[in-house]
């Protein structure tokens, strides 16, 4: 399969250029929006591809809307079971008899669940939907092929919970990539995204980060232990090169994945991250500024945030917890990592393009970068770079480079 080449226009050496930083106070946080805002931005959303409705059908998201008359968090779970609870008995009464729609029923069916406990399962209703969208993922995962290998890592007394993936028709040890979510993304949205990454020859693990979904642990100082372990059971699967594993991460897991570059530098060839927050981001100017009533984010950012982590209940307590994660704050910053792909947006509200110019710049060798000057979080462009293709024209192509694996010749 061909590999596509990184668009060179938006591809910087960190050695190589200087740049002029935008303040993050130049635009101030309208406030969370009331629940007629969320409805009319949430359908826009979904028409047109942008997260978190991808993949949402907007006539599923109407008839969800059709029963949610405020932001109660059980009322908001309940409109959108009602309308998944549809497609997943059609799902189930179709495996047999039509397993392609069943499967389709199934997608339709996890996407809305999950949305439904979006951006956390904050609530008995919430958790229900989650509950629920786990097990329209698993009706979806039975028709992967190659098939999808659920596997439970032990961890301090609980477990980690993992999806695993390897490339068909593989012959001896294949290199791996762990994928890590973010804040309100879960190991399933990974687990289906790093299907694209199998024809060229490179198998994933995706977790849920610290804090989210199945994750043991909380966010806290030491939390990326649980990637560590990850690691470490990775070491025992004769199917995995050892020498060959990568680690992604999106945002929230971003933070974890340029950690895990500096402590984890030996036993990972390479990592990428999205939007990776480090310096700025963890200050009280920053939270307080910038994510109470976050616009970029659909709703409820810091609610959500205070949720992940450990024995945070208030926005002080959240700044306090900040200070300590700080990669600055824990002398990280200008530690030697590991070979490193940045990728970010400009215009990105969540976490500020400061942070991404502060670690491509430390450290010991040099980053690839792809900066979208138009971009927001993740580095994101409606209509221009959406989601998908960077995931499928900057990530994967960088991802199997730097496994060393060899994509086929170009043809003209």
């Amino acid at each position: 399969m061909r590999v596509r080449r990184l668009p060179r226009v938006l591809i910087f050496a960190a050695s190589l250029i200087t740049l002029v930083l935008p303040s993050f106070a130049q635009e101030q946080p309208l406030g969370e929006r009331t629940i007629d805002e969320i409805k009319v931005e949430a359908v826009h959303r979904a028409e047109n591809g942008m997260y978190p409705m991808i993949g949402l059908d907007p006539a599923d998201v109407k008839d969800a809307f059709t029963t949610i008359k405020t932001r109660n968090p059980d009322e908001w779970a309940a409109g959108f079971m009602r309308v998944g609870d549809k497609y997943m008995a059609e799902a189930k009464s179709l495996e047999t008899s039509d397993p392609t729609k069943a499967n389709a029923d199934y997608i339709r069916a996890w996407k809305i669940y999950s949305f439904g406990r979006w951006p956390v399962p904050s609530s008995t209703g919430k958790q229900e939907s989650y509950k629920r969208a786990l097990e329209a993922f698993q009706g979806h995962a039975k028709f992967y092929d190659p098939p999808m290998e659920l596997v439970k890592i032990p961890f301090e007394g609980k477990e980690i919970i993992g999806y695993m993936r390897f490339p068909k028709n593989a012959h001896g040890p294949v290199p791996m990539v762990i994928a890590v979510n973010g804040l309100d993304s879960r190991k399933e949205d990974l687990t289906d995204q790093f299907s694209a990454i199998l024809p060229f020859g490179v198998g994933y693990i995706a977790v849920d980060g610290p804090g989210t979904g199945q994750s043991p642990v909380k966010v806290n100082v030491h939390a990326e232990r649980t990637l560590s372990a990850v690691l470490d059971y990775l070491q025992t699967r004769p199917e995995v090169d050892k020498t060959r594993i990568a680690l992604h991460g999106v945002s929230w897991g971003a933070y974890w994945a340029m950690k895990m570059s500096i402590l984890e530098r030996d036993r990972l060839k390479c990592v990428s991250a999205q939007s990776p927050p480090a310096k700025e981001f963890f200050t009280e100017e920053f939270a307080r500024k910038r994510l109470s009533g976050n616009r970029e984010y659909l709703f409820d950012q810091l609610p959500a945030m205070m949720s992940i982590q450990e024995n945070v209940h208030n926005l002080d307590e959240l700044i306090a917890m900040f200070a300590k994660l700080s990669l600055a704050n824990q002398g990280l910053l200008g530690k030697p990592t590991t070979k490193t792909l940045i990728i970010a947006g400009v215009l990105d509200t969540q976490v500020p393009i400061s942070d991404i110019y502060t670690l491509m710049s430390s450290g010991d060798v040099p980053k690839t970068a792809w900066i979208n000057p138009q971009g927001g979080h993740l580095g994101r462009q409606v209509h221009v770079w959406p989601d998908p293709r960077i995931f499928k024209e900057v990530l994967i192509p960088w991802l199997v480079q730097n496994l060393d694996m060899q994509p086929a010749a170009e043809t003209h």
